[in-house]
Formats: structure tokens, C-alpha cells, sequence
């Protein structure tokens, strides 16, 4: 085991007050070690704790006997998802004793797909991913962190690959099948290994469907479920005011490139360049959903592709603006790698326009600033607040 270093988060929850709230999270993003840092005096009650866990699930209300009488500080409920009926006790104790709750769990979506209580707005909503360059500082590795991602124990451990496949092998055991989510693991097994090709691409459900032979539906309720477990998600193509016929479907990334590689099989007849190309996508992807939900932005994402093959890998459209993202790994950028962001301010003259590459060099071609990828990483915060600490 390496030298434990605790890295300070861009989380904040001061806004919450004393109001509950609920911090969602994929497993593995440090939500349990950071509420126990930061609310040292709290009651922790964990679901995944197994007496604790056969107690609430065959009876919610013993939740309130193991509160003290006279509780006055926070009471943290891990993995919230485990005992969803526990939600309609936790708004009774809100109401009725005005104790303060905070939440975790693993996705407030597959907790309304159950039609469970979210407590009508007397929790505010948190998000907690991967870590980011900014949080690991001198300590990040563009190297590191292509190959092996940003969740916090890879930072810990002496074998990074073992404990993504642990990772990997946990997800499916706990939440899968202890869930019931899928009914056949074997199939599922299958769909997150194919559904890795498809890591920055256009998703085509009937195809993953013949490859592991299941139904076209049966593939959509697969991806429905890792974006359930927000180990993944389907980004949108952007649309508003369309001036061009485009693409209708959609993309797709796992959460975190660390899990993308894990996942992806490999082989003497893999090219490297195309899994490099998508995990440098990923990374961005990462750190442009991690600062949007910390600083509470608001922006939308998605990605632009005309029928005549223009696009734009990331579009972040909000309050604060339009930004068009596009990856290259290559050093040298040429006049055909700038041809989607020029076409996307052709038809959107107020949209700034980036491009992230290999080299060393800040470049600026006409209404497109092109700029080294690991620098924009670290610049990511102030372009998208509007700052002008960028420079761009």
C-alpha cells in the first residue's frame, strides 16, 4: 500500500446550511471518507453494513432508535439505494424531530425509477466524482491518469490495475446482481466489454445487440442501467437551432477512463491510437461534468455531427454561454482538424471555439484558440467561469 495522501476536494456544501441534503456518487469517488473528514461528530449509519442493513430493510423505522435522544448534529446515511423505504422515515424525522440528514448513494435516478420519496426539496442535491488535476496538483500525471483514471484509491495503492479490476468485479457483484438490475450477469458481463468500443462513439444498439445476442431493447435497458449506477453516460447531440441536418443518435463514455480501459479488451489487433483517442476524450469529459456540478454552472453537454460528417466532440451550452470543445492527440494541428469547429461557428457566430492537442504551444487560428490538452485541464475552470485569469 502506498503512502495514504488525503487531496482537498472542490465539493463544497456549505450553501446547504443546515438543510439535508443528498450526496450522490459513483462507488469509489470518495464520498464516505470525505463526509467522515469533514463531519467528524455525525452519526454514520452504513447500509452496507450487514446487521445494519437486515435491521432497516425489515423494519425503517428502527432508524429512529439508533439515533440518540437529544441529537442535534448531522446523521449520514451511506448508500441510501440499498433501503430505499428508509426515505419516507427520514422525511418524518425531518418533520417531525428536525433532525439533519445527508444522504449518499449511488444515483437519485434508479431511486425515482423505484418511485421512492426524495423528500420534495428538504434535501438539496451534491454530486462527488473522480478526482481532478486541479485537486491532485503536483501530483497529477496526464500519463497516470490515461491510463489508470482519477478515482481516489488509484492514488493509494501500490497495484492500480487490481483495483480497478476488484472495482470493476464490485460493481457487478453488489449492484447488478444484488440489485436484480440485470437477469442474465453473463450477457451484462458482455455489453460492458462491447459498450467500451463504443467509448466516444455513435452508440448502435442493434449491433451491440447481435454481438452479444440479445434484443435491441435489452441492450437499451443495459445502458439504462450504467447510467442508473452513473458508471456511464449518453451525451446528446446538440440541436437548438439546427441549421443543418444532423446526426440522430447519440454517444456514449464511461464516468471515469480509468474504468473505459479496464473494460476495453485488448489485443494484438487493437490500435492503440484509437483507445488513446478516446481516453484523452474521456479525461476532458471528466473534468468538464466534475466542474460543472462543484461550481454549480448549470451547462448542458453534448456534442455536434452534421449529416456531412462535421463535428465537435463537446458543446457546453448554459447562463455563462456557448463553448465547443475539440480533441486531437496529435502535435501538429492541420486546416482539416479545425474544419468542425469552424463549421459550428458558422452557425454559431457567439460560441467560443477551442481546440485541445499534443503540442507545447498556444495557437489562435481565426475565431479558434488552440491549446496544449494539459494545460486546458488546468485552465478548464477559468474558461468556463468566464474568467479572465485564462487568457483566452
Amino acid at each position: 500500500m502506498a503512502e495514504k495522501k488525503r487531496y482537498p476536494r472542490l465539493l463544497d456544501i456549505s450553501a446547504a446550511g443546515s438543510q439535508s441534503l443528498f450526496l450522490f456518487g459513483p462507488r469509489g469517488t470518495g464520498k464516505s471518507s470525505w463526509l467522515k473528514e469533514h463531519f467528524s461528530k455525525a452519526l454514520f449509519i452504513d447500509l452496507l453494513k450487514s446487521s445494519i442493513y437486515r435491521k432497516l430493510v425489515a423494519d425503517p423505522s428502527i432508524l429512529e432508535k439508533l439515533i440518540p435522544p437529544d441529537f442535534t448534529d448531522r446523521i449520514i446515511i451511506d448508500e441510501i439505494q440499498k433501503v430505499p423505504e428508509l426515505l419516507n422515515e427520514v422525511h418524518r424525522l425531518i418533520e417531525s424531530k428536525g433532525y439533519r440528514f445527508i444522504m449518499t448513494g449511488s444515483s437519485a435516478r434508479s431511486l425515482r425509477r423505484k418511485g421512492v420519496n426524495l423528500l420534495a426539496g428538504r434535501a438539496l442535491d451534491y454530486r462527488m466524482h473522480p478526482l481532478t488535476c486541479i485537486e491532485l496538483g503536483e501530483d497529477f500525471s496526464l500519463e497516470t491518469a490515461l491510463r489508470f483514471g482519477l478515482l481516489p484509491m488509484i492514488y493509494q495503492v501500490t497495484d492500480p490495475k487490481h483495483y480497478l479490476e476488484s472495482y470493476i468485479g464490485a460493481y457487478l457483484k453488489e449492484e447488478v446482481m444484488q440489485e436484480g438490475l440485470a437477469r442474465n450477469i453473463g450477457n451484462f458481463t458482455r455489453f460492458l466489454e462491447i459498450a467500451s468500443f463504443s467509448q466516444g462513439e455513435l452508440v448502435n444498439y442493434s449491433e451491440i445487440g447481435r454481438e452479444i445476442g440479445v434484443d435491441r431493447r435489452v441492450v437499451t435497458s443495459y445502458f439504462d442501467i450504467v447510467e442508473d449506477l452513473l458508471l456511464g453516460i449518453k451525451l446528446p447531440v446538440f440541436a437548438k437551432r439546427a441549421k443543418r441536418k444532423l446526426s440522430s443518435h447519440q454517444k456514449f463514455y464511461f464516468f471515469d477512463v480509468g474504468v473505459y480501459r479496464e473494460l476495453r479488451p485488448k489485443g494484438p489487433l487493437d490500435s492503440v491510437q484509437e483507445m488513446d483517442g478516446a481516453a484523452l476524450e474521456t479525461l476532458f469529459f471528466e473534468h468538464l461534468r466534475a466542474y460543472n456540478d462543484y461550481f454549480r454552472w448549470g451547462f448542458e453537454f453534448s456534442f455536434w455531427r452534421t449529416a456531412d460528417q462535421h463535428e465537435v466532440d463537446f458543446v457546453a451550452y448554459g447562463e455563462k454561454g456557448l463553448y465547443a470543445f475539440e480533441i486531437k492527440r496529435k502535435r501538429h494541428i492541420s486546416p482539416f482538424d479545425l474544419k468542425g469547429l469552424q463549421a459550428f461557428g458558422e452557425d454559431y457566430e457567439m460560441a467560443k471555439l477551442f481546440l485541445l492537442y499534443g503540442g507545447d504551444e498556444v495557437e489562435y487560428h481565426q475565431n479558434i484558440t488552440v491549446i496544449p490538452y494539459q494545460q486546458t485541464l488546468f485552465e478548464l475552470k477559468n474558461i468556463l467561469s468566464g474568467s479572465d485569469a485564462s487568457g483566452f
